[in-house]
């Protein structure tokens, strides 16, 4: 009995440090599953707060404002180093060697200028204005590049010519025998370095350094900038005094001295349409305005004057009248359809003295107004009421 009794007594002891073993392995385990379920909940808050590009806030604020059940003090440490690591993350760098790149979808490929002269074809409806505009050149440069075309005169454009078109503002000059280019660009009133060192011009340095040009006779140059006298196909200031200083004008032409009333220096509009159709005021191309209407409107005395001119123009102007206001001022009314008014007739102001047309070298009905005062041509949009 007392050997079993010890037996028992051995195996007793066993068994309850067994069980105490299993339930500190139990303990241990759920430990360590609370463990890793923090963990995660940690690293899935501080991924959360790490994909956030908007939020600014600390970690620790982070965590308490997901779950609000969570209490700070319970909550594991996180390493500052770690934190301070994802913040860099997050930040776009800031150095100074950093190069940023931005995305432009829109490609500006520049335009190199042209050089060269280039040719275009009149169309109906084209005026020597709209051309130029059109290239982005001066009316005068569209009659110093095609003299042999227009002798300077907008009106003899007409469709299917073929007009140059220069790369610049300036004059195409035909070189001739004895031509220099000193003399060139003395006509055209630009330096000689203008001619030579424009790229479109092909001249050799070399010859030119020499003494030679290397320019023969039939070359056109381009002259950059250059200009000259334009010459003026409306009528010439006719006084009543001398109005047959106009005999070479045309049939118009009136051959006495003539007296009669007197303008009053104000001046009224000369049609009843106000439109401008065509050529506007250019000083050196158009010294006038063109008036749109329909052919037959009444054109009126701008001004109360002496009639010196009346008929037929052989410049381009069709039918014409021109009054002498006698004080220093004239007006001029071109490409009529019929003439009211006669040599050494006095009209006064808002008389009508013909009716607008589309005679002479004109495109369509319109008035050409013309204003001068002391023989030089000023815009009539600038007097007229």
């Amino acid at each position: 009995m007392n050997q079993n009794v010890e037996k028992n007594d051995g195996v007793k002891p066993n068994k309850k440090a067994s069980a105490q073993k299993t339930g500190g392995v139990i303990q241990q385990v759920g430990l360590n599953m609370v463990m890793i379920g923090m963990v995660a909940l940690l690293a899935y808050l501080v991924w959360q707060r790490f994909m956030d590009d908007g939020g600014n806030s600390s970690t620790n604020s982070v965590l308490v404002a997901s779950d609000p059940e969570v209490e700070t003090q319970d909550l594991p440490q996180v390493d500052g180093e770690l934190l301070s690591a994802l913040d860099t993350l997050k930040q776009p760098p800031q150095s100074s060697d950093s190069i940023s790149r931005k995305i432009n979808l829109k490609t500006i490929i520049p335009t190199r200028p042209r050089v060269n002269v280039i040719t275009y074809t009149v169309q109906t409806g084209d005026n020597l204005f709209l051309i130029a505009q059109n290239y982005g050149i001066k009316p005068a440069t569209m009659l110093f590049g095609n003299y042999v075309a227009l002798q300077d005169n907008p009106r003899l454009l007409k469709p299917d010519q073929v007009l140059n078109i220069l790369p610049v503002d300036g004059a195409y000059h035909e070189w001739k025998e004895g031509d220099t280019l000193e003399s060139v660009a003395q006509y055209y009133a630009v330096d000689p370095s203008a001619i030579i060192n424009y790229p479109g011009n092909f001249l050799d340095l070399a010859e030119i350094s020499q003494g030679k040009t290397g320019i023969q006779p039939g070359t056109n140059v381009i002259v950059p900038g250059g200009t000259r006298p334009i010459k003026d196909w409306g009528p010439p200031a006719i006084s009543r005094t001398n109005p047959a200083v106009a005999r070479y004008y045309g049939e118009g032409a009136c051959g006495s001295i003539y007296e009669g009333a007197i303008g009053t220096g104000t001046f009224v509009w000369p049609t009843t349409d106000h439109s401008i159709s065509g050529f506007t005021f250019d000083s050196g191309v158009h010294p006038a305005v063109d008036i749109g209407g329909a052919e037959g409107n009444p054109v009126y005395a701008t001004d109360s004057g002496v009639v010196v001119f009346a008929g037929w123009s052989d410049y381009g102007y069709g039918y014409m009248v021109v009054l002498d206001h006698g004080n220093g001022w004239q007006s001029a009314y071109a490409h009529l359809s019929a003439v009211g008014a006669s040599c050494g007739q006095s009209v006064y102001q808002g008389g009508q003295i013909g009716a607008l047309g589309n005679t002479g070298n004109s495109s369509g009905p319109h008035l050409h107004f013309e204003l001068s005062i002391e023989g030089a041509k000023v815009n009539p949009l600038d007097y007229t009421q």
